[in-house]
């Protein structure tokens, strides 16, 4: 899951990070997992956890917050799954996030419920996932995996504030990246039996449902934490 520097480090160009975040589960397109109105996210959450490229019409080409994703069947041990240029990967800064580990989660974030190392699948019986899953996964030859691969590239170029707003910006996303996660693995029963046809039809309608809140609902969302 992702920095053009470090978990917002910053140079010149700002900062990238990679972010690494595998699960056990579908192998199904991931953008229907967030949709639907019975486990809807913010639109916010949704785009920056999938992918995104933000902009600002008063910076221009000084802001930029972009964010690239890979999903790959396997348990996040592939190197510069982008194809970045050497020299601009060596300046990345790889971070692995576990979903099962509670220490990765703030305690304002924490919930109970969206907890993969308590949730169990009624579904599947997959979960919960103790301190060595991924360990556990790789054995087993009948579980579908994924580990999703997020480039996070992050520019703000305002004299005195680009370091401390590009780092703030790559702590967000990783909490973003880790609670979206989070809530993807345990809401498993939710999305497992999903057909291409279901996530279609939810893409239209969270695509009308979004269009009426741009219109006239206040702003929503994740707020940020300081720590």
């Amino acid at each position: 899951m992702g920095k053009s520097s470090h978990l917002g480090s910053s140079r010149g160009v700002g900062g990238s990070l990679e972010a690494r975040g595998g699960a056990s589960g579908s192998s199904a397109p991931p953008v229907h997992f967030s949709f639907g109105p019975s486990f809807s996210l913010p639109c916010p959450a949704v785009c920056l956890s999938l992918g995104a490229v933000i902009t600002n019409e008063y910076m221009k080409d000084d802001f930029l917050i972009k964010i690239e994703t890979w999903h790959k069947p396997d348990l996040g041990m592939q190197e510069n799954v982008h194809k970045l240029d050497p020299n601009e990967w060596k300046n990345v800064e790889a971070v692995y996030i576990d979903i099962a580990d509670r220490s990765q989660v703030l305690s304002r974030d924490y919930k109970p419920e969206e907890d993969p190392a308590k949730f169990k699948s009624a579904k599947t019986g997959r979960g919960p996932l103790g301190p060595n899953w991924k360990k556990e996964l790789s054995k087993q030859s009948d579980c579908p995996y994924m580990c999703a691969y997020k480039l996070v590239t992050v520019k703000f170029k305002w004299w005195g504030l680009q370091n401390k707003v590009e780092n703030f910006i790559q702590k967000q996303e990783r909490r973003l990246f880790t609670n979206f996660h989070r809530q993807l693995f345990c809401w498993l029963d939710r999305w497992v039996d999903l057909t291409m046809e279901d996530i279609r039809r939810m893409e239209d309608e969270t695509k009308r449902q979004l269009d009426e809140m741009r219109e006239k609902d206040p702003l929503k969302g994740t707020s940020a934490a300081d720590d």
